[in-house]
């Protein structure tokens, strides 16, 4: 068997294809995986680390206003649109896919368009409330749609076609305890650790903030451990670090890192996590019940951030905090009163239990079986 995974742009979108694969390669011996993504995309980084052999395809996004420097990407936009139609095709006539699977990114819909056009069997999924542009365009011409929550049924055109599964994560995430995490990290006090980040790309205004809450543990004799990934701004936050009196040998509990390669662990070893609200993030906070603080970003389209980040605030497993409400004092406030707050935690987990969709993983490894 031949399984084609396509996704890009962020890690909630490679994270889910990730995961399938591994189910894949787990139960069906000699199955042939393939991941295709987008030229220079993040996926470039994350599927090789992941063990998976990757192919790319030239494309870009449209960008949605009128300025000059937009109309110009578009027009290169709609030429690599073309550019990536042959590319798609090359590799289908090279791999010869049984099923193809997109989970998100520009790079998935020429790959499933192309392969539905054959009458190859096609699968997306949409792990946000809302669907993303890509998704519902491959929603037309996809032979199954799967989707993360029951409310996103009604943006389809076909909801014959959707199924709801949950959102796929990867099996690393209940590999360890908080404490085998721990001691895997070589941590040997028992000071709460928060996880911070902005996505798997980082966010410049929120790491900026990221600062001010940094200096501000350190100036408070360090009450907790802190590991933040900062993304495409971790130079940008390790420089303004470095002009404070704040350095990793004053402060060996605190930790920047450009990207963390291993969440998994780390999460487990977590606390309290500090980040968006992106449906795979969602997704893995409730699987491993994890009490979070939501930032959404407020970048995206249809506010599907807030509205992920409400199903996990109404219920009452993590604290919502819009971005226009946040500083690097409120951030550092709010995280420091639940990591002093056992018991606020653990209400919050119970919670997160209660949310999670049991055997997101199988529901979709069994929706794929189907098509083949």
């Amino acid at each position: 068997m031949n399984v084609l995974f396509t996704c890009g742009g962020t890690a909630g979108h490679i994270n889910p294809a990730v995961a399938l694969a591994r189910m894949f390669q787990e139960r069906e011996p000699g199955c042939r995986i393939l991941f295709v993504g987008a030229d220079g995309g993040m996926e470039t980084r994350l599927v090789p680390k992941e063990g998976f052999e990757l192919k790319t395809v030239t494309i870009t996004n449209f960008r949605r206003s009128v300025t000059p420097a937009a109309i110009g990407h578009n027009v290169k936009t709609v030429f690599n649109m073309g550019r990536a139609d042959k590319q798609a095709k090359a590799i289908l006539d090279d791999f010869r896919p049984d099923l193809v699977v997109g989970t998100g990114g520009y790079a998935s819909f020429p790959v499933v368009k192309a392969a539905a056009k054959r009458g190859i069997p096609t699968a997306v999924h949409e792990s946000n409330a809302v669907p993303g542009l890509t998704t519902k365009a491959l929603s037309k011409v996809a032979s199954v749609v799967m989707v993360g929550f029951e409310e996103s049924r009604d943006h389809y055109e076909h909801p014959e076609k959707v199924v709801v599964t949950g959102t796929p994560v990867r099996g690393d995430f209940f590999r360890y305890t908080r404490m085998e995490a721990r001691e895997k990290l070589g941590f040997t006090d028992d000071r709460p650790l928060l996880l911070s980040y902005w996505g798997s790309l980082g966010a410049e205004v929120m790491n900026g903030y990221m600062g001010e809450f940094i200096r501000l543990e350190c100036a408070n004799a360090q009450p907790f451990r802190h590991i933040h990934g900062a993304g495409r701004d971790f130079a940008s936050v390790t420089r303004a670090l470095a002009d404070t009196d704040v350095c990793k040998a004053c402060h060996p509990g605190v930790e920047v890192r450009e990207y963390i390669y291993d969440m998994p662990l780390v999460m487990a070893a977590a606390d309290l996590v500090l980040c968006r609200s992106g449906a795979s993030t969602i997704s893995e906070l409730a699987a491993i019940a994890k009490p979070a603080i939501l930032v959404p970003s407020p970048n995206v389209t249809a506010d599907h951030q807030t509205k992920n980040a409400k199903v996990l605030a109404d219920a009452g497993g993590a604290l919502l905090l819009p971005e226009k409400e946040c500083s690097g004092r409120r951030l550092y406030e709010e995280a420091s009163a639940l990591l002093r707050d056992g018991i606020r935690r653990e209400h919050m987990a119970r919670a997160l239990s209660a949310l999670a969709i049991p055997d997101a993983n199988e529901k979709i490894y069994a929706t794929l079986q189907t098509l083949l």
